[in-house]
Formats: structure tokens, C-alpha cells, sequence
């Protein structure tokens, strides 16, 4: 990557992440890795012999924010048994890949929510120091679930009131930014049922009550419906999946989309790459999701952007081909399926003051695509240009102003 320094940026067209209408040939100046000021081309003039990068006929917009991933875990068909067979020190070099790979697609930022050994803080530390390549990383290090619960593997079992606490200093201690809780099982753990709450109120409320205390948010696994009324009652700041499953179908509970939206909980929905196949399997996710999610979003819930990439047939640059399915699927105007991978997802993961939107002060974090993505929102999966706290990281070449 190139480093940060004064230069600026014209296109044809910029969404800053929070409004409705297009900025127009817009010019933004970059000082010192931050956005110092966005202005239109014709009004707006340069200090001399300001670099200047051009990207005619493209629109700017701000980084993409993908609120769940694990890079400890390959997206291939089998992650599980793969990590089982490998070292640490092997699962660190492939982590990195995952990292750049989210880089060069666009993403910027991300949260990883659950890892093994506290890896995701060394691969946070390394891309801090520039290091290696990859995106602005919100860490959870080992995610707590119950004894032999779901990703019991990952090394952060803990039962009751007083080992849950304990389990959140611990990761406190060790450098997270956010705690994550499995509320119920999961699908990818043997033996782990993810219809079934794994915690009471009770436990989840003291995981949260100490993350708080710790000034942390804390995110909260749910598929089954028990889960996701337990977790909302504890007061847990992100549901991740929000499934509301039963055995065999769906189980959506309107009191509880009611609590979720009266108490601000942010719902990150988790959109796979197996949503885009054609596989039966597929089609019943679809269904699900087509019910679920408009469910959630007339009800005015607040959906962020989110892929679980590295489970099952997920990779790490997911999240720009499955955000048009928050439009299709859960009938969001482009706009907000827009501000749900970037202003809104940034106020959830506490971050707002740093990135999340194109505007004076905030990291220059910034992405290109050819076209309008406010017309089409495939376009998002054709990144031309990724600008990270103003250094270049794929895009045309700086021409002299």
C-alpha cells in the first residue's frame, strides 16, 4: 500500500454513507490518512501541486463493513475438521490471506467473532503495525459458550453467573474490543443443538452487565426463538443469524421484534454465499430469510451488514455480492441496504467517530465502482479503487493535478 499522504480524489458520483441523493462530481482531499474536506469539482479548488487520483465514470462510497466474520476459518466445506488437523502457526498464515483478500474486495472494516488462541489480536496487531495487509479488525478473541457448547473448540467454555463474568475479564484482559456469547447452539459444532437455548436470562444478563461494566458491547449468537427472547431480554447490544428457527421452519415472535426495536439492539442477519446457490438447501435459507428479515425491517429493527464468512462455502469477500439480497430478500431501498454496510454498521460496532462514512475528520476509507450502485447493486461485487485511512490499496494509478 501506498502511504498516506495529501492527495485527493475525483469521480463522477459519491454516496457519504448517510443521504439519499449523490454528491455530483465530487473532489475529496485527503490529509494525513483522514478526510479533510468533499466538495464538488467546479467550486471546490486545490492546494498546488496536490496528487490527484481520477476515476471518471465511477462512484465513490464509503469502505464496506462486514459486522461477522472468522478469519480462524477457511469458508471451505469442511472449515471445522480443517482447523482441528492444523497448528496455530498454520492457521495464522491463512488467516492473513483471508485478511488481504477482504482488503482488496473492498471491505475495511470488519468484526471477527470468534477465534482460537487470541489469533485474531496478533492478525489485528499486524495489520495496525502494516504488517501484513487486511482490514480495520474489532476482535472478540474466544467467544464463550457453555461446557462442550457450540465452537466449544475455540477454548472459551464457561457455566454460571460467576465463570461468565470471569470469562469476560478474561478476554478483556487479553486486549478484545467486543465479548461474544453463544445464547444458543449452532449448526456447525457435533452435538450442539441450535434450537436450544444454551443460557438463562440470568446468565446472559451478568455477561452483559460485565462487558458493559468493562465498556465493551457484547454480541450475542441466536438461532432458535428461546434464544433470541433471552438474549434481547438480557440487553445484549447485536443479535448475530436472529433466526428465529424451530425444528423444520421458522418461529418469528412479534413481542420480541417489538423489544428488539424498542431497545435499539442492532440485528446483524448474517447472509452467506450459500444464500447464491441453487441448492435446495439454498432455497429453504431464501424462504426463511424472505420472511424473516422484511419482518424485522418494517418493524423498524436496525439491519447491519453481515456473512459469517469462513463457515461452510462462505469466503472473506462475501459481503459485496450478498448485499444485494438485503434488497431482494428483505426489500430495503438501496440506500439503506448501502448506510447497513457502512454508516449504520459502523454506529453499531461503536465506531462511528472513526469510519463508516465519507465526511471531514473520519478515516479515509474509501471504494470505487464502476456505475451507480444506488441503480444496481451488483455493482458493489466490481470494486475498482479501495482507499484504507488514505493509503491505496488497488486502483488507478495518482496522476498530477
Amino acid at each position: 500500500m501506498a502511504n498516506p499522504g495529501t492527495l485527493a480524489v475525483r469521480a463522477e458520483l459519491l454516496f457519504d454513507g448517510a443521504s439519499d441523493e449523490l454528491l455530483r462530481r465530487p473532489l475529496v482531499l485527503i490529509e494525513a490518512g483522514r478526510i479533510a474536506r468533499i466538495g464538488q469539482q467546479q467550486t471546490t479548488p486545490l492546494p498546488a501541486g496536490v496528487p490527484v487520483i481520477e476515476l471518471p465514470g465511477a462512484t465513490l462510497l464509503p469502505g464496506l463493513i462486514d459486522c461477522h466474520v472468522h478469519l480462524i476459518f477457511d469458508g471451505s466445506a469442511e472449515p471445522v475438521p480443517h482447523l482441528l488437523a492444523e497448528s496455530d502457526n498454520h492457521a495464522l498464515l491463512r488467516m492473513s490471506a483471508h485478511a488481504a483478500a477482504m482488503l482488496n474486495a473492498g471491505i475495511t472494516t470488519a468484526r471477527d467473532l470468534g477465534c482460537r488462541s487470541h489469533l485474531d489480536l496478533d492478525v489485528r496487531r499486524a495489520i495496525e503495525e502494516g504488517t501484513i495487509a487486511g482490514p480495520r479488525l474489532l476482535c472478540v478473541g474466544k467467544p464463550i459458550t457453555v461446557t462442550g457448547g457450540h465452537c466449544h473448540f475455540l477454548g472459551g467454555e464457561a457455566d454460571g453467573d460467576l465463570e461468565l463474568r470471569r470469562a469476560v475479564r478474561r478476554e478483556h484482559k487479553a486486549g478484545v474490543d467486543w465479548i461474544k456469547i453463544f445464547a444458543t447452539g449452532g449448526h456447525m459444532t457435533p452435538g450442539s443443538n441450535p434450537y436450544q437455548a444454551q443460557y438463562t436470562v440470568e446468565e446472559l444478563r451478568a455477561a452483559t452487565e460485565e462487558a458493559h461494566r468493562l465498556e465493551h458491547g457484547i454480541a450475542a449468537h441466536c438461532h432458535g426463538t428461546e434464544g433470541v427472547r433471552r438474549a434481547v431480554a438480557a440487553g445484549v447490544d447485536t443479535l448475530e443469524h436472529c433466526s428465529f428457527q424451530k425444528p423444520g421452519g421458522l418461529d418469528l415472535d412479534e413481542r420480541t421484534i417489538e423489544a428488539i426495536v424498542a431497545q435499539g439492539i442492532y440485528v446483524s442477519p448474517t447472509l452467506s454465499a450459500n444464500l447464491l446457490t441453487e441448492s435446495p438447501q439454498a432455497a429453504a435459507f431464501r424462504q426463511s430469510a424472505a420472511v424473516r428479515l422484511p419482518a424485522l425491517y418494517r418493524a423498524g429493527a436496525r439491519l447491519i451488514s453481515s456473512t459469517d464468512c469462513g463457515i461452510p462455502n462462505t469466503p472473506h469477500d462475501t459481503l459485496p455480492r450478498v448485499l444485494p439480497l438485503l434488497q431482494t430478500l428483505a426489500g430495503m431501498p438501496p440506500t439503506d441496504v448501502l448506510r447497513a454496510a457502512t454508516s449504520r454498521a459502523a454506529e453499531a460496532l461503536r465506531i462511528g467517530q472513526l469510519a463508516g462514512a465519507l465526511r471531514p475528520g473520519l478515516a479515509a476509507d474509501l471504494i470505487a465502482v464502476p456505475g451507480n450502485p444506488i441503480e444496481n447493486l451488483a455493482l458493489l461485487a466490481d470494486v475498482s479503487f479501495v482507499m484504507k485511512a488514505g493509503a491505496v490499496v488497488r486502483g488507478a494509478a495518482v496522476a498530477a493535478a
